[in-house]
């Protein structure tokens, strides 16, 4: 590959009658090796968009700090989007009767489990360790204050699978 790289490029410098055809090729070849890893591009891609997005919202609601880019739970779960971004295009890409589809279905159906169900009792525990240590009046700086919100409601989850579906499909579509 490095080789046909240097090869194109010297063809490129020394013959500027076919720059435009050299350059459509080399843009196709690319484009032909990226096509090859959308099933995994798209989503990454969604999965990032809906960071951002999440980000956005809680930076108007909360105020706005680099700490929140990178937070667990609230709207839209960017967890749920990146397993259906990555469900959709499996099966888009794969074809629904392949192992790599049911795998996806499997990994779906842990992720989202954990997003809801997993993540919103450990804090409900945060919860009541905060409420113990206040009670019990000891310190802050021996125990600190738990996070008390860690998952996600079933709200957040069906907003992020819509989200992530949507995106999904305008990036099947864009990119083939």
């Amino acid at each position: 590959m490095f080789y046909l790289i240097i090869i194109l490029t010297l063809l490129y410098y020394n013959y500027p009658k076919k720059q435009i055809a050299l350059k459509k090729i080399c843009y196709n070849r690319i484009m032909d090796n990226l096509n090859a890893y959308n099933v995994f591009i798209i989503p990454i891609i969604v999965g990032v968009v809906v960071q951002v997005t999440k980000f956005i919202l809680y930076g108007f609601k909360h105020g706005w700090d680099i700490r929140y880019l990178m937070t667990h739970g609230h709207m839209p779960s960017a967890h749920t989007a990146f397993m259906v971004a990555l469900v959709t295009s499996v099966g888009y890409y794969e074809g629904l009767d392949s192992g790599a589809f049911a795998l996806a279905i499997a990994l779906g159906i842990i992720v989202i489990d954990d997003a809801v169900r997993l993540r919103m009792i450990l804090g409900d525990q945060g919860r009541y360790l905060n409420m113990l240590v206040q009670q019990l009046n000891i310190s802050e700086k021996q125990y600190p204050r738990l996070k008390e919100r860690v998952g996600h409601r079933l709200s957040e989850v069906i907003v992020g699978g819509i989200y992530g579906l949507i995106l999904t499909i305008f990036l099947i579509v864009i990119l083939g």
